[in-house]
């Protein structure tokens, strides 16, 4: 996979074709020439500038095309929690949206605060909730399946691809045991963002909204808890390895959750958070691109990068 593509002539003229196509119908202008600020191998974002504001449309390959129809049913579902969908092509996996405001990773620092995730947290626990629902639907158009019953093969699927140290593939029996401890606490598979920090989440007339959907799979819904808390909160501003309590972010999280389901919630996400690291590493490995995944290994096994 390389970014080869998204800079190819002949594929920016069709997008911009497309962009200028969509804004025709929505009756909107162009004001300025396109940019294409983000190009990585896996997608690239334009922005185009119009008289009602920067709108920005992005492309996935092959793997992450499903995040358009993710998308396209959160604006559904929940239009609060994402910038306005303008168009989507589910087929090729082509979206337009609104400008999402300053991201999070801007506003923090500035604020000298990490507040705003007491709310971002619950506000995304009921985007999960809010698209039960449409679960099969979301397997149906390729979203990743990441559920309990198939994560250890997929994790042994995995330790072969990347040629894996004895001690990942040592770990594949701790893998099925998780999955079958967390099972055991009755709560659904949904959604789940599965990189959620402080660079996916924007901030827009006073709401928050999550935007980068690509890497979203169907699993536990407690897995996000690795990346955000453990992987982000808990490094605090200065990026200090466990300079932040997270504990009181976790509850924060778990309240929509709290209200829905018995048992105890936290101690089913003490295995989420742990197990949720195998998630990640299998569903955000990048075939060739193996450092990142040795880093989630570790998350799991050691609990430190």
């Amino acid at each position: 996979m390389d970014d080869k593509r998204w800079r190819d002539r002949d594929w920016l003229a069709g997008a911009h074709t497309w962009i200028d196509g969509r804004l025709d119908e929505l009756g909107m202008s162009r004001t300025g020439v396109i940019e294409q600020p983000h190009v990585y191998p896996w997608s690239t974002v334009l922005r185009a500038p119009t008289e009602a504001g920067d709108v920005w449309f992005k492309a996935n390959a092959e793997p992450l095309r499903h995040e358009a129809a993710v998308v396209e049913r959160l604006a559904a579902r929940r239009p609060d929690a994402v910038p306005p969908l303008l168009a989507a092509d589910t087929t090729i996996g082509w979206m337009l949206m609104s400008d999402g405001g300053e991201s999070l990773r801007t506003v923090a620092p500035r604020e000298a605060s990490l507040k705003r995730w007491y709310d971002i947290l619950p506000l995304y626990a009921g985007i999960q909730l809010d698209l039960a629902p449409d679960v099969d639907d979301l397997l149906a158009l390729g979203v990743p399946d990441m559920r309990l019953a198939v994560l250890p093969s997929a994790y042994e699927r995995l330790m072969d691809e990347i040629d894996a140290e004895r001690r990942f593939r040592d770990a594949a029996p701790m893998v099925a045991d998780l999955c079958g401890e967390l099972a055991a606490y009755g709560l659904p598979e949904l959604l789940q963002h599965d990189d959620l920090h402080d660079g996916q989440v924007f901030v827009r007339d006073g709401r928050h909204l999550v935007l980068d959907w690509g890497d979203a799979c169907v699993s536990h819904p407690f897995f996000t808890l690795s990346v955000t808390l453990e992987g982000v909160l808990a490094w605090g501003l200065d990026d200090v390895e466990n300079s932040v309590d997270v504990a009181p972010f976790r509850d924060a999280y778990l309240a929509p959750y709290a209200e829905r389901f018995a048992g105890d919630l936290v101690a089913a996400s003490r295995v989420a958070m742990r197990l949720g690291w195998a998630c990640r590493a299998v569903n955000g490995h990048v075939p060739g691109a193996n450092n990142s995944t040795f880093t989630r290994l570790r998350m799991f096994l050691d609990g430190r990068p």
